[in-house]
């Protein structure tokens, strides 16, 4: 099936490994010449050599408003332009209510939820005068079923997947598609570390019995990204083996 994305130009944030390096590749796959970061150079040189020509390294700090901002500058100076973006962080530290001191917080909404909205007024405009664009989060199945033990994810991310729905809702009529991805249970680096390596528990408790694979991942991804996705906006989209219990 053609995507109808070659020649396309994406900026795919954290893309280094994990879910955002998987959606980087499968993009690039389809003819996209996408800008990837990380803040380790060593770490996004590596992983644009290993997705090919089509990935170009940039090293930001989406960590912060700031880091986000220049991070799709970047990419737009190097692509000249960002037809797609892919906003992606990495998750903050785990606690719950009793853990987590009140400063923690505001570290957790600049990494999950301003570096969201300072990433999409940095690339939304010029995909809006173009009457072409596809931004696409990844945040987590915890906005819809809270993790325990992760109340900064849960609250950071939750804030934005409620500015994604307004932008969607705003830039629809000018052909510029805002949907989000929401993972669960996937081999990552980050699910090792939460699981102390040992992801047997994580496959339990998913209905498939096993986690999931970023390739799939980024399947699901660039298929949202696609001319064929055009009429999907404003969706917020389980991808986590049926993990999530909710009707709705």
């Amino acid at each position: 099936m053609d995507l109808g994305l070659t020649g396309r130009r994406a900026a795919v944030a954290a893309a280094s490994s994990g879910l955002g390096f998987a959606t980087a590749r499968a993009l690039a796959a389809e003819g996209v010449q996408v800008a990837v970061c990380s803040r380790d150079r060593e770490r996004i040189e590596k992983a644009a050599a290993d997705i090919g020509e089509n990935a170009h390294p940039i090293v930001a700090d989406v960590g912060t408003p700031e880091g986000a901002v220049a991070f799709v500058e970047e990419a737009q100076r190097l692509l000249g332009g960002v037809d797609i973006l892919v906003t992606n962080a990495g998750g903050p530290p785990p606690g719950g209510f009793d853990d987590i001191d009140v400063e923690a917080y505001r570290a957790a909404l600049d990494l999950n939820l301003m570096s969201v909205v300072a990433m999409c007024k940095a690339a939304v405009p010029a995909m809006r005068e173009r009457k072409w664009g596809r931004v696409l989060a990844i945040t987590s199945i915890s906005v819809r079923q809270p993790i325990g033990g992760l109340i900064l994810s849960n609250t950071a991310r939750a804030g934005a997947t409620g500015f994604l729905k307004t932008l969607a809702l705003e830039v629809a009529r000018d052909g510029v598609t805002v949907n989000s991805l929401l993972p669960g249970s996937h081999a990552t680096d980050r699910l090792r570390r939460l699981h102390g390596g040992d992801l047997s528990k994580a496959a339990a408790a998913v209905p498939m019995g096993r986690v999931g694979d970023p390739d799939d991942f980024g399947a699901c991804a660039v298929f949202l990204c696609s001319e064929h996705a055009r009429f999907v906006t404003g969706a917020a989209i389980p991808v986590d083996g049926g993990a999530y219990l909710g009707l709705l």
